[in-house]
């Protein structure tokens, strides 16, 4: 194996392709992805073209249909990213017997895991996946299963904003190599380091022009915002900058937050410039789901917005209806943090693999 050649990324679960653009951004070589979402494998393959990406669910192929893209890689080092969408991870297979149990998705990815072994593993989550069914859930098996390969492991809740990402967004990941032990990459932003300021809302989208709710521009790819309705359109105009509905009067309150109901008080908020951006969900640009209007425009954010708040480049374009895109930028792994992590893999490599000597290791 040659420390000189990129890692070979396996992007399984791509979606609209977070990772596999923070990984490429890294330097590593992105050679193959899995998703059954036909709209988010759009945008994928729109954006990634020289990655060969394979339409299928996981419970469907075979380890085996792996095989020759990985002997036309032989020597070289492999990840495998398994970032599966967010809970409850699992899928009914309706083409097994109607009395087994539902198919979790971290499991489907350890058969690959298992089958190759490649040098790196990488798997980003929801805080919560290392607690589903506890001891005898798919995460413990597929540490144990790890650890029994040989893998050196470390798993934690990280936030992202930590890393350089606008958004407070908590997140599982799990690294594991086979070359020796592993850690996380060191932090870029926050107290203790060289940015102590977090990355802010206004740094990321303040310089895209107004538009109205409901309104797309005409020369920015997806800078398009969802409707409001007039009563949804009159809350949000009686929001201040950073504001939440515990500022409006009462005849705009929903009888749901009557009678001195405080929780959920994200929903219809508006970000602040000069913070992070709340963890963006598949529902980011809808004003009613969360701290998701604009800072200053009376609308909720638009594609654009969300996406560049979860670090992808403006050049990155996204395809299908609004909901789906919402949908595909909300799963995603923030592209830098998935860059961050990559930087990492690429350094663990060198530290682990002598350099190459007169063609030789």
């Amino acid at each position: 194996m040659s420390n000189k050649l990129p890692i070979k990324v396996f992007d399984f679960f791509s979606g609209c392709g977070g990772t596999s653009k923070g990984f490429l951004d890294s330097g590593m070589d992105v050679v193959f992805a899995l998703d059954n979402d036909p709209e988010a494998a759009n945008t994928y393959k729109s954006n990634l073209p020289g990655v060969y990406f394979l339409e299928s669910n996981i419970v469907d192929i075979k380890e085996e249909i792996l095989i020759p893209i990985i002997k036309k890689y032989q020597g070289s080092p492999l990840l495998f990213s398994g970032c599966a969408p967010c809970q409850p991870f699992t899928k009914q297979n309706t083409k097994r017997s109607t009395d087994q149990k539902q198919i979790f998705l971290l499991s489907e990815f350890q058969r690959f895991v298992k089958y190759f072994r490649p040098e790196y593993v990488f798997v980003e989550n929801v805080p919560g996946l290392q607690r589903v069914e506890n001891r005898d859930g798919p995460f413990s098996d597929f540490v144990e299963t790890l650890s029994s390969l040989g893998y050196f492991l470390k798993y934690n809740v990280i936030a992202s904003q930590d890393y350089g990402v606008p958004q407070r967004r908590r997140r599982f990941v799990l690294i594991a190599s086979r070359l020796g032990p592993i850690d996380f990459p060191t932090k870029t932003h926050g107290i203790g380091t060289h940015n102590p300021d977090y990355s802010t809302v206004f740094e990321w989208i303040g310089d895209f022009p107004s538009i109205k709710a409901g309104e797309l521009h005409l020369n920015i790819p997806n800078h398009r915002a969802a409707n409001l309705s007039e009563i949804n359109l009159t809350r949000i105009q009686s929001t201040p900058h950073g504001g939440s509905r515990l500022d409006w009067p009462s005849e705009l309150k929903l009888s749901c937050h009557s009678s001195g109901y405080e929780g959920h008080t994200d929903v219809y908020g508006r970000l602040r410039w000069n913070e992070p951006a709340t963890g963006l969900t598949t529902r980011c640009i809808s004003l009613s789901n969360g701290r998701f209007g604009h800072p200053e425009q009376d609308r909720a954010i638009s594609v654009r917005e969300a996406a560049s708040l979860q670090t992808f480049p403006r050049d990155y374009i996204f395809y299908g209806s609004l909901s789906s895109m919402a949908r595909q930028i909300g799963n995603a792994v923030p592209v830098l943090l998935a860059k961050r992590f990559g930087e990492n893999f690429n350094q663990h490599l060198t530290k682990f693999i002598p350099l190459e000597k007169n063609g030789n290791i």
